[in-house]
């Protein structure tokens, strides 16, 4: 499947959300007081895997973008 120079674009762009909007729940985590230990180690482990999906989902963007680029440029 050949992506598209949009397809990177909103690959980097949910890549960006993820990192952004988790960066501001790991805050909101660390000023919070007095939950069970579950709640940390589960609320971890989320913050954890969806910021692997965003640096999975920035790296196929940023490949993504290279390649469309680069057939953009080649002659065909």
């Amino acid at each position: 499947m050949k992506l598209e120079r949009k397809h990177a674009l909103v690959l980097l762009a949910i890549a960006a959300w993820n990192v952004v909007t988790y960066l501001r729940f790991i805050k909101a985590l660390m000023d919070t007081e007095g939950r069970p230990t579950g709640y940390y180690v589960a609320h971890t482990i989320l913050v954890i895997v969806n910021l692997l999906i965003a640096v999975l989902l920035g790296t196929w963007g940023v490949r993504a973008y290279k390649a469309a680029k680069a057939s953009q440029s080649s002659p065909v």
